[in-house]
């Protein structure tokens, strides 16, 4: 019989066990080794059969074995001590407290998803990968961050194999208290509930459920509470699940509920509001309209508001590609911004300006989540400098007047948490081991890796419906001394799992060779609405089940955290293959490099910014940067040339190195864990963020006072008004005396100018200047700012004169350019308005003034 309620029934630990709660409700046991082991203490065998989860431990322990422990003196003195220690590291300054002054008092993280640990999961992927080591680093580093996301009753799911090797999904139940969270309540002890308006009278309501990652708190809002009706409890039933009009719901009470759940969470705790908000992918850039609402409340106009939020608002995008982005139906979210739905004050058409994508390629009848975040973000930035590159492309659009190169959206490479991600056997003293003592050290992650595949592979079998006496062949799979192999990530098809097969026989070949054989470990989730997807794993495992391989290639399905933290240090090399540049950053790899896996990867994403010959290899592509929209036979074709090239790496560089050069390849090793291993961190990139966008971000919403944001927005809508009348009248330029343009040399530039009925004060007049290339268009381009000379003429136009460096030899060019100017502009690109001599824009073939 089903039962028609769940509930948990928590233990009851004798007075001098309290600690042991305080600690397993504190996710920093997730990577602080001293801290679990002082749970596995507790009960090694109830640890393993919890998977290692605290809470789960606590409510398996016998009564008679709290006894015992409340009397053990050791073990209370090792229980102080983890509790002093976890006390000091939520209490004590760390770098953020030492840093420069001005920085934000607090800053706001929301994302769709956060992997903290296995224990709590409420991630899919790389995205909630990350978001969860920037919320660790941000701890360790004392960044007073505020995590917000949603919590998901079914999480993500679980996979699992048909016999034939078909994936198929389940839903576990997930009870919040099971899980290491507290309810967030009033002073009265009712708990907090965030309220949306719907359409037709209809209000989704949410809890607010709190995760302490270590010193940063973490707001996750459940829609599966009583007030609601059924359609609303389903809100947040499944990341990334539903249809699109459950997305939306789930984007709403992410971005504009979780403003207020942040707001709550400060006014009970006394935490400093935060003066940053940072949207991690589009799907909570509604956070932003929430911010413009409260201010329009307040008084302040659309216009103003939307300037205000925008100086203290950091947008990253994770996405590549147009179809990674979540774009919705006009219509519908007309409904739901319309005059019964939510953000009172603030029109539909308002709303649906900020996510109007750009001409040529944009579909004026969709809703861009990704355009509205960059509309209400005055700093954006991709996830790796390759990334920056294609974002400026991507969204160009949104900044018609300027280059590419010129788009306002910056790079930061990701990161990942150390803690979290590297062995407890590899120490910083790993590096300066012995050749024979760091091999040993490396085959033994091999060897634990081993014994876990095993284990999940039996498991696995066992699932598909095989019986204990077909699966003797499991004791054989892999070998420690094997050269490995390993390869696990989301299945979408531009990671193409499947290069690899390309040819089976070339693939066989290598898995069998008779003196340096290799061997695969393989892992992923399809999306559950992605056939294709799932066809790429089925035929990856029917490969792999094949009798003569199938001792050195696996594929371990219900990819997580748990098997990612065994997989990544016992694999010898990393293997990535996306179809470049569609890899917007790829940080498994990263985290393979933190344990002395050396990368063999395609140059995109963060390998493309650090690859060295010490720390791997790279795969040779087809051709530069292709769109993902490639036509079928030119993808086939890039395909096969890859898939070739990949084979050949592995024949002739990586198998050699690894068994007839083992010096070579420990000095990868340590290169790896010495110079690689500092850039892949994210304390790096967490210090990057509240450097380069934090701080200025901080400073900006600091600069942008009620008064200042209406100065700011009247002068946009004057300048945007008078722009069509500004014009580049004439352009002259005086040579040397002699009339010869030589190195050292420079050009007087004197530009007339025409503004209309805009001051002098509000333009800049620049030349840009640099060497040209055989199309005529300036690379490395450098801007000289010309300067006015007396006042308007007859014509009621303006001269402005400066000289041009002649610093190098060979084709150069320059053209002018006028461009709006304001104090509290973050950059000269932030209008996208520019206006250039006449025949000389983007579109024209002239590109400027040239001299050859």
């Amino acid at each position: 019989m089903k039962a028609i309620r769940r509930f948990s029934v928590r233990p009851v630990l004798p007075e001098p066990l309290r600690p042991l709660s305080d600690l397993a409700r504190n996710l920093r046991w997730s990577w602080h080794p001293d801290t679990r082991e002082l749970f596995r203490y507790v009960d090694p065998e109830g640890w393993r059969a919890a998977g290692g989860d605290p809470l789960r431990l606590l409510g398996s322990v016998p009564a008679g074995r709290l006894a015992e422990l409340a009397r053990d003196r050791r073990f209370l003195r090792r229980l102080t001590v983890g509790a002093g220690d976890l006390g000091d590291y939520l209490t004590e300054p760390r770098w953020y407290q030492s840093a420069d002054d001005g920085l934000p008092a607090a800053v706001a993280y929301f994302s769709p998803e956060f992997g903290i640990t296995a224990a709590l999961p409420q991630y899919s992927g790389g995205l909630g990968i990350l978001a969860g080591d920037h919320l660790k680093a941000a701890s360790d580093l004392g960044v007073p961050l505020v995590g917000v996301g949603l919590l998901y009753r079914h999480g993500y799911f679980r996979q699992s194999l048909s016999r034939d090797g078909w994936q198929q999904e389940s839903y576990p139940v997930l009870d919040p208290d099971e899980l290491p969270l507290e309810l967030l309540r009033e002073q009265g002890g009712t708990p907090v509930t965030v309220v949306l308006a719907l359409p037709g009278g209809r209000t989704l309501h949410a809890h607010v459920w709190l995760a302490r990652v270590g010193r940063v708190p973490l707001l996750l809002l459940d829609s599966d509470v009583e007030e609601n009706a059924p359609a609303e409890r389903n809100v947040t039933d499944r990341l990334y699940g539903g249809g699109r009009e459950q997305r939306l719901l789930q984007e709403m009470l992410l971005g504009i509920g979780g403003v207020r759940a942040v707001r709550a969470y400060c006014r009970l705790t006394g935490h400093p509001a935060p003066e940053v908000f940072h949207t991690n992918e589009g799907h909570a850039g509604l956070l932003g309209l929430e911010r413009i609402r409260e201010l329009c409340a307040d008084g302040l106009e659309f216009g103003a508001a939307l300037e205000a939020v925008r100086a203290g608002t950091v947008f990253t995008t994770h996405t590549p590609v147009p179809a990674g982005i979540d774009r919705f139906d006009r219509d519908l979210v007309s409904r739901y911004f319309g005059d019964d739905g939510e953000l009172p004050g603030i029109g539909a058409e308002q709303v649906l300006g900020l996510g109007t994508e750009s001409p040529p390629e944009g579909d004026p009848g969709l809703f861009n989540m990704a355009v509205m975040g960059l509309r209400l973000a005055q700093r954006a930035n991709g996830v790796s400098t390759l990334h920056g590159d294609v974002s400026r492309r991507m969204f160009s659009g949104l900044w018609p007047g300027f280059d590419a190169a010129e788009v306002p959206i910056t790079s930061l490479t990701n990161g990942v948490h150390a803690p979290t991600w590297t062995a407890p056997e590899v120490t910083e003293e790993a590096p300066r081991l012995s050749d024979s003592d760091l091999w040993d050290l490396r085959r033994g992650l091999r060897e634990q890796l081993v014994g876990e595949v095993r284990q999940r592979l039996y498991d696995a079998w066992r699932e598909r419906g095989a019986g204990h006496a077909e699966l003797g062949w499991v004791d054989g799979v892999l070998d420690p001394d094997v050269l490995t192999i390993g390869f696990a990530r989301r299945v979408p098809s531009y990671k193409r799992l499947t290069l690899m097969l390309r040819d089976r026989d070339r693939l066989r070949n290598l898995l069998l060779h008779p003196e340096r054989p290799v061997q695969l470990v393989v892992a992923g989730k399809a999306h559950p609405a992605d056939d294709g997807g799932k066809r790429l794993i089925q035929e990856l495992v029917r490969f792999a089940d094949d009798p003569r391989v199938r001792h050195r290639i696996v594929f371990l399905p219900d990819y997580g955290m748990g098997m990612a933290r065994k997989l990544y240090p016992g694999c010898d090399v990393w293997l990535n293959n996306p179809l470049r540049p569609l890899e917007a950053c790829g940080t498994s790899g990263m985290k393979a490099a933190l344990n002395g896996g050396l990368n063999l990867s395609v140059l995109d994403g963060w390998w493309d910014e650090w690859y060295e010959p010490d720390f791997g290899w790279a795969i040779p592509t087809a051709d530069g940067p292709a769109d993902d929209g490639s036509p079928a036979d030119g993808a086939d074709r890039r395909d096969a040339i890859e898939a070739a090239a990949l084979y050949t790496v592995l024949e002739e560089q990586v198998a050699p190195c690894f068994y007839d050069r083992p010096e070579r390849w420990l000095q990868m090793v340590r290169a790896t864990l010495t110079r690689l291993g500092p850039k892949v961190l994210a304390d790096r990139m967490v210090r990057d963020y509240v450097r380069r966008l934090y701080a200025p971000a901080a400073r900006a919403h600091r600069a942008m006072d009620p008064d200042a944001a209406r100065e700011l927005a009247a002068w946009k809508t004057r300048v945007r008004a008078e722009w069509s009348h500004v014009a580049v009248d004439h352009v002259e330029a005086a040579g040397p005396a002699s009339g010869s343009l030589e190195l050292g040399g420079c050009l007087t530039l004197r530009v007339r100018v025409r503004l209309g009925a805009l001051e002098p004060g509000e333009v800049e007049v620049q030349a840009v200047t640099g060497r040209v290339d055989r199309t005529d268009t300036i690379t490395d381009p450098e801007t000289v700012v010309l300067k006015p000379a007396g006042g308007a003429d007859l014509a009621g136009c303006r001269l402005y004169e400066g000289e041009l460096a002649l610093d190098r030899t060979g084709p150069f060019g320059y053209t002018v350019r006028v461009l709006p100017a304001h104090r509290l502009l973050a950059g000269a690109a932030e209008l996208g308005l520019a206006v250039v001599p006449p025949g000389t824009a983007a579109s024209d073939e002239a590109a400027g003034v040239l001299l050859r």
